[in-house]
């Protein structure tokens, strides 16, 4: 075997794991691993404008694949500007290798030029971070980290310093096959039992789902009509739950609509599954909680509970579903199906009502329009903001399009880079980026990411000129709306000098048109919708204490509006009621 260099070692490593992108922007100390990139076919280099951009790419990667993605940084600067993309990467559980480039290794602890100390300043978003200081430790320390990644679902780092990247790996260097997909977990026999006793126990269920429902939708469906519950959601859960579903309540937290939030707390027995939902102020603290999750770490520390079940979701139901009795009594399961469709109707309104001639355009219809273009396998990702409202609002699952955003993390500025990396992964699918104005322009550099690999995303961007959510947390708390306003350019004009498809809609009857010819464009596309920046109304039993800083504390729905084609499924799920 011909001798390879560290750097050489550290790729070929990720190309056996399964990693084929790496992102980032090239620097000095990094520039072995770049060049043993080049000089490897089976994976590519992928040139950000921004190392942020280069983490939420990986991150938006591996969600959707559930794989190993990877990202890199130049010493110092280089590798510091992935952390904020990590940490989404990390929350949203999504495993990811980064290699955090570092100054010379004699050097390290002489406070040299670009001295950081990686190892330590990743140590909080990531679930390894360790510094390979001499050639003995590869591959070793890589393997290990790809393990963690994999394993436990989340950011593994390495700390490289350049000149030991460039030396002669060690020969006959031990390297073991590696873990690159996770094992299926159960509960043992007694959690089962006990679940299935408190089950038969309960008059009412209620299920509330999270993102670790997904791939156990028929599973969810089965139970859900075995014991009656309505079901409902967090915001992660929806693409995974809300779909050809006849017991759908809606969604509770910040973002709530329809009865959730009623169904979970007028139950006997709620069973929380696959959800971190972390907004305690609206989980109720006076009807029986059982926690299912595959990450034992969650169970319990957002809620009291009466029993923590420690296993896949999937799994979990599958064993449970022969153990528990069928109940037959439905009052409960349609009075809160009816009380959803009632809630549904009483706010679609905002949506409907003479919008077509508003203007400024209302930005829940752009929302309403682009669910109805969109493609039916479409990737949305979504900026944080307004338009994580309109998104949990008005996007339809189907079972086959994604919604992913920094839903966990909260970033700004997460929708352009995350549709990168969604991109890169099949040119051929639609990926639409819903940004603010805000967040598109943070990482607005990285448009040119898109035009220079000709990347077909498409931006949709819900430009109202402010910081639409901090605007609303400052009136919630009585103050008055400052440092909010952004003076925009026309967006389109600059897609456009930028050689790229750019239009502008400043009126609604323009909205339809223009996203279909963004669409069909082949191409990287930018639709720049002027949208109306008071939009939203808020009930007036809402407190400050409710949405200032998301940290909630009493309530059920916070911001009104309508849900898109949500209600025509809750009228559907109306008429499947049985009549008796």
């Amino acid at each position: 075997m011909a001798k390879q260099t560290v750097a050489e070692q550290f790729v070929d490593i990720l190309v056996r794991a399964g990693v084929r992108r790496l992102y980032g922007v090239v620097g000095d100390s990094l520039n072995p691993v770049v060049d043993a990139v080049r000089r490897n076919a089976a994976i590519d280099w992928i040139q950000v404008r921004h190392e942020e951009a280069a983490a939420f790419a990986a991150g938006a990667e591996a969600q959707l694949t559930g794989k190993l993605a990877a990202c890199a940084g130049s010493c110092g600067p280089g590798n510091l500007h992935l952390i904020n993309g990590l940490f989404d990467a990390h929350r949203s559980m999504a495993p990811v290798l980064a290699l955090a480039s570092h100054i010379p290794s004699s050097e390290i602890g002489t406070t040299f030029f670009q001295e950081t100390h990686p190892d330590r300043l990743f140590t909080e978003c990531s679930h390894y971070s360790e510094l390979i200081s001499s050639t003995s430790q590869m591959p070793r320390v890589l393997q290990t980290a790809i393990q963690h990644a994999v394993g436990q679902s989340g950011v593994a780092v390495v700390s490289l310093p350049g000149d030991i990247a460039a030396e002669q790996a060690p020969e006959r260097a031990f390297q073991h096959a590696l873990v690159t997909t996770r094992p299926l977990a159960r509960p043992g026999d007694a959690e089962i039992d006990a679940l299935a006793r408190m089950v038969d126990e309960a008059r009412k269920v209620t299920l509330f789902c999270g993102s670790g429902t997904a791939g156990a939708h028929a599973e969810v469906m089965e139970f859900a009509e075995r014991v009656k519950a309505p079901v409902g959601h967090a915001l992660r859960g929806k693409e995974w739950i809300q779909y050809n579903n006849p017991y759908d309540v809606g969604m509770s937290g910040l973002l709530g609509y329809g009865a959730a939030y009623e169904a979970t707390h007028e139950c006997d027995l709620l069973l929380l599954l696959g959800t971190d939902f972390p907004y305690n102020a609206f989980l109720p603290d006076d009807v029986k909680i059982v926690q299912v999750d595959v990450r034992p770490e969650h169970l319990g520390r957002r809620t009291k509970l009466d029993l923590a079940v420690w296993g896949d979701v999937r799994e979990t139901l599958r064993c449970l579903i022969p153990k528990v009795r069928e109940k037959t009594d439905r009052k409960f399961l349609d009075r809160m199906l009816k009380k959803h469709a009632d809630a549904l109707e009483g706010v679609v309104k905002a949506y409907t009502r003479k919008v077509e001639k508003h203007v400024p355009i209302h930005p829940e219809f752009v929302a309403s329009v682009l669910d109805e273009e969109a493609a039916d396998d479409a990737v949305f990702t979504v900026d944080t903001g307004m338009c994580n409202v309109w998104a949990a609002r008005y996007l339809t699952p189907n079972g086959r399009r994604r919604v992913i955003g920094s839903f966990s993390h909260g970033s700004m500025a997460n929708a352009l880079p995350q549709a990168i990396g969604a991109q890169f992964l099949d040119r051929r699918r639609q990926v639409v980026s819903m940004s603010g104005d805000g967040g598109f322009a943070m990482l607005m550099g990285d448009f040119l990411t898109l035009v220079q690999y000709d990347l077909p995303v498409k931006v949709v961007l819900f430009n109202n000129s402010s910081l639409g959510m901090v605007e609303l947390e400052m009136m919630v708390s009585g103050l008055p709306a400052y440092g909010t306003t952004n003076h925009n350019p026309d967006f389109a004009a600059i897609a456009r000098a930028a050689g790229v498809y750019g239009v502008r809609v400043e009126k609604p009857k323009q909205l339809r048109g223009a996203l279909r010819d963004a669409f069909r464009h082949d191409g990287p596309a930018l639709v720049d919708v002027v949208t109306d920046p008071h939009a939203l109304s808020i009930p007036p039993k809402i407190s400050a204490e409710m949405v200032s800083g998301f940290a909630l504390s009493a309530g059920k729905i916070v911001l009104d509006g309508g849900v898109g084609r949500m209600l025509q499924m809750a009228r559907s799920n109306l008429r499947n009621i049985p009549r008796v």
